[in-house]
């Protein structure tokens, strides 16, 4: 559910394989021309990297499923957190199957989709046990294949353990929390999109300087700065009017998730970048895999529960 600037890591020329050029070297969507319409500043083409209204209508279509689970009923929200663990189990597994990592992939089901409910209804001392009792199956279940390759295949099924059904978990921490549980989602969602929002305007408008060239090419400086400037007033925004909280704690969840949404995208395409893939999967029109669409959400969620359970 990023917005991410034009070439950056969900874009075309991010986590290509090392054959061929950037798709949007030259600006554009993949097809090396540049887009029409948008004009940077001093003349030159605006690089949106991809058909952004068809990636807008697959966004708004994933933001209204989750809306109605959230109302009247939040603990059905737990359904959508386990489809979510399928769907990018099922993307992981075979992008780092192409390294020749083996997960223990029936283990990281079970054990990935109880943690969801475990969350919700049992809180995070239940999301903890869940997890760990899931990692030690995990590494049980790769016993029966030898020494060969066991510290390559239970290091791959940790991290993704860890990276896909623990952090999506969190989310149920926030939604379960009493009195306004479903609000404190919301919020965290409307913080992070607005990052991800303010970043690629602004980067596509005034980005200049790069912010970390050999793993997102095109992201900027210029478009940190939107992120934050627009994270920050969401989150003050948000904790003030939605949860009856102070307007510092707002900015200063807003500063928090602006930083971890940052770390998640970065994170997601240097893994994209080591694997040699392009994108995660094609679960949404416009927007490549799920896990190319949570990337920021991952990190923002636990990041978010942490900032919130200790300020409001």
């Amino acid at each position: 559910m990023s917005y991410s600037e034009p070439g950056s890591d969900s874009t075309d020329d991010d986590g290509r394989a090392a054959s061929g050029p950037p798709a949007d070297s030259e600006g554009g969507g993949g097809d090396g021309k540049p887009r029409k319409g948008l004009r940077k500043p001093g003349g030159g083409p605006i690089r949106t990297g991809r058909n952004l209204p068809l990636a807008i209508a697959s966004g708004v279509g994933l933001g209204a499923l989750a809306l109605l689970s959230i109302y009247p009923f939040p603990a059905a929200f737990v359904l959508i957190t386990s489809a979510a663990v399928l769907i990018g189990m099922r993307e992981l597994n075979r992008a780092v199957a192409e390294k020749g990592v083996s997960l223990a992939l029936l283990p990281l089901l079970a054990g990935g989709i109880a943690m969801q409910p475990a969350a919700y209804f049992g809180g995070a001392g239940w999301l903890v046990g869940t997890t760990a009792i899931t990692a030690i199956a995990a590494l049980s279940w790769r016993l029966r294949d030898g020494a060969d390759g066991y510290v390559r295949d239970a290091s791959g099924s940790l991290f993704v353990l860890l990276y896909l059904p623990f952090l999506l978990a969190t989310w149920q921490l926030l939604i379960s929390t009493p009195g306004d549980g479903q609000e404190r989602l919301i919020a965290f969602i409307i913080v992070t999109i607005s990052s991800d929002i303010g970043g690629y305007f602004a980067g596509i408008t005034t980005g200049r300087h790069k912010m970390a060239p050999n793993i997102s090419p095109n992201k900027t400086w210029e478009g940190f700065a939107g992120s934050v400037l627009a994270c920050t007033l969401a989150g003050a925004l948000t904790v003030s009017l939605m949860l009856d909280g102070a307007v510092w704690a707002g900015v200063v969840l807003g500063l928090a998730v602006v930083v971890a949404a940052t770390v998640g995208d970065l994170i997601e395409s240097l893994i994209k970048r080591d694997l040699g893939i392009k994108d995660m999967g094609r679960f949404m029109p416009g927007h490549g895999g799920l896990m190319d669409r949570i990337d920021s959400l991952l990190i923002g969620g636990a990041v978010s529960w942490v900032v919130l359970s200790l300020l409001v």
